[in-house]
């Protein structure tokens, strides 16, 4: 490796020397057909093209050698592992190259690396176009999909066996992903969102990849949207759900961050919750379920990917939480099965196990609350561009003066000092 790294500086020197022109980096914002896609152990997504890579969603490329420093060449397909079962095999990134594959974690490769396709995935063959892994839940058990032309190889990942279909619906991937809980199949320079058990598309499609995965000039499905500063921002709603992801909501946006992976993303609320438009009230998450308040109706999505309406609604308030008014915010704190609902400087809270709903009166020490949430650091209310930390409800309901305020930080909103 050594040597072939000072020969390829000696030819770049001497082409340098000779006026001979180096050839210049590929930009995918030129609309450039990837190799493979996939995710890291920490979350960060990586592009391949070629001898090339680029890491996350903005930037130039880099020879993929400086990253995986056996990865010499064009990718043909990868993906990250899930495996929950296995921690010597949870979270590894697979490289498929012809027949071989390498195993990373960590960008460093694993012992016994490079193997024959064969030995590692009996039954999958060689020069693949795509792979990408799909939990149990999301199919049927925990699974990895390998792609060669229309022809789609479901590897369960416990048994070690393969079933084939085919989908002829669904264009050939030169590059797969699962990324927030759906699945994308590349090809061109556009994408295709897919079902992971049948291969049907879910929406409009095919779409250009700028303007989803990559910041391109002139291109974005956020086009217009200008990253506020912190101290001008203002959160309509908040919430974490029982998988650990985080929601804000602020306007006709929301922003998801994946504590595990300690990623976020800006999309319009619509996207992941159809029936809603514009903005929301409050948000607060129970017994897997995301409620979703606007105006007088009430929202209840089954948590999951996607995000499904309860059939039957949304319902008004009174019917489901027997409140009326405006509600400036509500949270849960598990595992108490009561959901508190803000309403001036009034803290109701509403039984959720009892039919018809049981409601209680609090004082609350502050007015003006925009938004709230209640975890592991305790409740956060949100107003205006900051916030107050309380440790409980106790604490919170039985102060008479507010404690000092906190500026919103970028580590909590998609915003910049």
């Amino acid at each position: 490796m050594k040597l072939l790294t000072k020969t390829l500086c000696l030819c770049l020197l001497l082409s340098l020397a000779h006026g001979v022109p180096v050839a210049a980096l590929p930009d995918r914002c030129e609309g450039i057909e990837f190799d493979a896609i996939t995710p890291d152990e920490k979350g960060q997504t990586f592009f391949f093209k070629g001898a090339y890579l680029w890491e996350g969603f903005q930037g130039p490329a880099e020879l993929s050698s400086e990253t995986f420093k056996e990865i010499i060449g064009q990718v043909d397909a990868a993906f990250r592992m899930h495996n929950m079962d296995s921690a010597a095999d949870h979270d590894h990134i697979y490289f498929f190259v012809g027949d071989k594959v390498f195993r990373y974690y960590n960008h460093t490769l694993d012992n016994g690396y490079p193997k024959q396709i064969q030995e590692e995935f009996p039954g999958v063959p060689t020069d693949l176009d795509a792979a990408v892994e799909c939990p149990k839940g999301e199919c049927t058990f925990n699974a990895v999909l390998f792609f060669k032309g229309h022809e789609v190889y479901f590897y369960d990942i416990s048994t070690r066996t393969v079933k084939t279909k085919q989908w002829p619906h669904l264009p050939v991937c030169s590059a797969a992903l699962r990324w927030l809980e759906h699945y994308y199949c590349f090809h061109g320079h556009n994408f295709t969102r897919f079902l992971p058990m049948g291969g049907e598309a879910s929406g409009t499609y095919p779409k250009d990849a700028r303007n989803y995965f990559m910041n391109c000039p002139n291109f974005g499905h956020g086009k217009g949207f200008k990253i506020p500063k912190c101290s001008e921002v203002k959160i309509d709603a908040s919430s974490t759900d029982d998988a650990g992801k985080t929601y804000i909501f602020a306007g006709p946006i929301y922003m998801q961050t994946d504590i595990r992976r300690d990623r976020r993303h800006i999309f319009p609320i619509n996207r992941m919750w159809r029936e809603v438009n514009g903005s929301l009230d409050a948000v607060f998450s129970y017994s897997d379920k995301l409620y979703l308040i606007k105006g007088d109706q009430v929202y209840i999505y089954k948590s999951g990917a996607p995000y499904t309406l309860v059939q039957g609604y949304p319902k008004s308030l009174k019917e489901e939480l027997n409140i009326e008014g405006h509600v400036d915010a509500a949270f849960v704190c598990s595992p108490l099965e009561k959901v508190y609902i803000v309403q001036g400087k009034i803290l109701r809270t509403v039984d959720l196990t009892a039919t018809p709903r049981a409601v209680t009166d609090l004082p609350l020490p502050i007015s003006g609350i925009d938004a709230a949430r209640c975890g592991g650091d305790g409740i956060v209310l949100f107003k205006g561009s900051q916030y107050y930390k309380y440790e409980s409800i106790l604490i919170l309901t039985a102060g008479r003066i507010a404690p000092l305020p906190i500026p919103i930080s970028p580590e909590m909103a998609y915003c910049v000092e």
